[in-house]
């Protein structure tokens, strides 16, 4: 059987279930109070404009930058003023190639996983961070590294620790997440791991730094140098996010000691709709407040921004339990979070304008 639309329409609107829940005509007294309300407000036209700017205001107090890649060459306590005008462009130039490269790797169309893995493997490269070329000698005089990375896509993560021949460390991490079904090996086996995937092997020699093996021997306090370490959280045109994070661990460390920075959780981590977060400081402090994260659950469980969290994290609970350091983070909309406790952290980032920011001190 055939019915008209028309036909339809005019039996709904005349239901008795409509006119039921029509809007009933304001009364006499409506009408005053709704005048009388009108008249007040344009009385106090400053008032009115007062609250309105007061309310955009708070909608974004303080908008943050945006970036597709942030990098990080290691919380600490050298200044600018204490490196040499060399010492401090070769630093900026560093992190500022980190940048590009990797920028454009994006640009191009690939993954955050494999822009984290670009970063990292300059500043591994650098003698200016504690990390793969420049990494600190442990009590005995040798070199031991360690590494993570963690894709927010999936949740995978790889890690590495005790390395001793690996020229960069970030590339066995990968290695780890992508290739095998575990998360985290240490000492020969990843480095066994690592070869067997190709991963480039050095001799010790090659992390001999003369400015590092001046603080092994005259045991620099920490407060006198930086704590060292590099890394990168990126998000791609997918949005995905992964942050990674390289090391050579504390200055004449002993008894095989590991940081937080092959610690998934506390040096290192990601989750898309949440954000991607890398560490740096005194690894005992991040591991034992499993830092990365808690200020990634403050956002996924919580009603916080990743850029609070950060400050109440880094700023407030571990500084003031007297652990140093700091975290660079990207959020899920790739706002910048950066936040340190030290006196300086080389950073930077390459702005939504295209412009390549690089910091070193506290500003």
């Amino acid at each position: 059987m055939k019915v008209k639309l028309g036909t339809l329409l005019r039996e709904f609107y005349s239901s008795q279930v409509l006119k039921k829940y029509a809007p009933q005509p304001l009364t006499s007294q409506d009408k005053l109070y709704f005048s009388l309300s009108k008249t007040k407000i344009m009385q106090r036209p400053t008032l009115f404009l007062f609250l309105l700017v007061f309310t955009i205001a708070c909608h974004n107090p303080n908008p943050k930058p945006t970036a597709s890649v942030i990098v990080h060459g290691g919380a600490g306590y050298v200044t600018t003023d204490e490196m040499t005008e060399q010492e401090e462009e070769e630093t900026r130039a560093t992190i500022e190639k980190s940048l590009q490269k990797s920028n454009e790797h994006l640009a191009n169309g690939g993954t955050s996983v494999e822009a984290v893995q670009i970063a990292i493997n300059i500043l591994e490269d650098s003698t200016h961070f504690n990390a793969g070329k420049g990494s600190v000698f442990t009590s005995a005089g040798t070199h031991e590294l360690d590494a993570s990375i963690m894709n927010g896509e999936n949740v995978q993560a790889g890690a590495v620790a005790g390395l001793t021949n690996i020229k960069n460390p970030i590339d066995a991490a990968i290695a780890v997440m992508e290739h095998s079904p575990h998360v985290f090996l240490i000492g020969k086996g990843a480095e066994e791991f690592a070869v067997a995937h190709g991963m480039e092997t050095v001799p010790q020699s090659y992390f001999y730094n003369e400015d590092r093996y001046n603080e092994h021997i005259e045991d620099l306090h920490e407060k006198n140098k930086k704590f060292g370490t590099v890394g990168a959280v990126a998000i791609d045109k997918n949005g995905n996010i992964a942050a990674g994070t390289s090391t050579g661990g504390m200055t004449n460390k002993r008894f095989g000691r590991v940081g937080d920075v092959p610690v998934i959780g506390a040096g290192t981590y990601a989750e898309n709709g949440v954000g991607g977060l890398s560490a740096t400081g005194h690894g005992e402090y991040f591991i034992r407040n499993v830092a990365t994260y808690d200020i990634a659950a403050q956002v996924k469980y919580g009603t916080s921004t990743l850029d609070e969290a950060g400050y109440h994290t880094l700023m407030e609970k571990l500084k003031n339990q007297g652990g140093d350091g700091g975290v660079i983070g990207l959020d899920k909309d790739g706002k910048v979070v950066i936040h340190f406790n030290t006196v300086a952290m080389p950073r930077g980032y390459i702005n939504d304008k295209g412009e390549t920011v690089v910091k070193i001190d506290q500003e």
